[in-house]
């Protein structure tokens, strides 16, 4: 071990002032002005030494400790009318086809924490100093006793839901009759339907009133209060059943504690191959890219476009969360154009990275619209955001 630094005095016969020894310097380890064991460390080696173990003892534990945080960083932009792997990710059948060119790109978020995931310090602290990303509560993105299974199951149903609902979508665009009914998707431990309606029970009819779109089965269900009992027709196994479901209150609204889905007699086999994402938020991309292929021409006039935003069944495009890690995403994949849901065009004032412009989109059809109006390059008074 060093000692500590020090400075070296000349010797006094070198000044002038006789021959005799040289004081002793009171900083020299041999001077009887100081003494101590060898090998035994001075008082600022102990301090940095104790100092140094403290901060990896620290930094250990951020490494290890887990915070209540989801980070948000932007994830891929994926070409729904390319290939992956070598195979077309969107692929028709029952149905004439027309070769298209460009990108309609379906963006996501690259999301750290959660259910299974953990989150330390050392990522929160990187997300708040980068312009991309973002640190939310996990309450914020996941249901606060859902487990990682069920959050993976969730999310590759919901992948299922907006790509049934972007055909049907698109098909009925294109002036194709498409029949469709309303499915129980999920009934979650400790709701009230528990043991009472099951996954892929049809919804025939609640307290007499047919229902076959989500919304009238919300109406329905509305128009009780929480913990009424209410007659539902459902068809299970191929035959009409009634059974009596118990209502509750959910965040100030009545529910019956379900997750629905809807199915489509569809005319036309639509496949669209997305690997592991989840989620419902690329239903606006898969429409346009679906209605792209089964009509002759570019929609996109050969440009780059990307976008995001949840399809509902009337063709209202809804909002999502991580819009501004989508657009960053976006860019850096290369698209010079954006559709982004009119709900979320407020977040992205001031953070619309340079070289792409971001269009707000209420509806499929303005979607359309826009992305034609793109091809044609006249963009001039079509709303931004930004």
């Amino acid at each position: 071990m060093s000692t500590p630094p020090r400075d070296v005095h000349a010797p006094a016969g070198d000044a002038g002032f006789g021959g005799g020894p040289a004081d002793p310097d009171p900083t020299d380890d041999a001077s009887p002005g100081w003494s101590r064991g060898a090998g035994r460390p001075g008082r600022l080696s102990t301090i940095l030494l104790t100092a140094t173990f403290l901060a990896i003892a620290a930094a250990a534990v951020l490494s290890f400790v887990g915070l209540p945080y989801v980070v948000m960083s932007p994830g891929p932009a994926t070409n729904i009318l390319g290939s992956v792997d070598g195979k077309p990710l969107l692929s028709v059948e029952g149905a004439p086809t027309y070769p298209t060119d460009g990108t309609l790109d379906f963006t996501t978020v690259s999301v750290e924490g959660g259910p299974g995931v953990k989150v330390t310090a050392f990522d929160v602290g990187r997300a708040w100093l980068s312009d991309a990303e973002e640190v939310l509560d996990k309450q914020q993105v996941f249901p606060p006793d859902a487990d990682e299974k069920q959050v993976q199951e969730e999310g590759a149903a919901e992948m299922a839901g907006s790509q049934t609902i972007a055909t049907a979508t698109a098909l009925r665009a294109l002036g194709r009759d498409v029949p469709q009914t309303v499915v129980i998707a999920t009934v979650p431990k400790g709701s009230p339907s528990e043991g009472v309606l099951e996954p892929d029970d049809v919804l025939v009819s609640i307290d007499g009133v047919p229902v076959n779109t989500s919304d009238a089965v919300r109406a329905a269900v509305q128009a009780h209060g929480p913990g009424e009992s209410v007659p539902v027709v459902v068809r299970r196994d191929g035959r009409e059943r009634t059974v009596t479901v118990r209502t509750a209150e959910s965040a100030g609204r009545t529910v019956i504690g379900v997750s629905l889905r809807l199915d489509y007699d569809l005319p036309v086999d639509v496949k669209l191959h997305t690997g592991s994402v989840g989620g419902p938020s690329a239903g606006l991309m898969f429409s346009l890219a679906i209605y792209d292929v089964l009509t002759p021409g570019e929609l996109n006039g050969g440009k780059d476009v990307a976008g995001t935003g949840t399809l509902a069944d009337d063709g209202s495009v809804g909002p999502i969360g991580g819009i501004r890690q989508k657009v960053v995403g976006a860019r850096r994949a290369g698209a010079e154009f954006f559709l982004a849901p009119a709900q979320n065009c407020a977040e992205l004032e001031g953070a619309v990275p340079d070289g792409v412009t971001v269009f707000r989109v209420g509806t499929f059809d303005e979607g359309r619209s826009t992305v034609q109006a793109i091809a044609e390059g006249k963009t001039t008074g079509l709303p931004t955001c930004g």
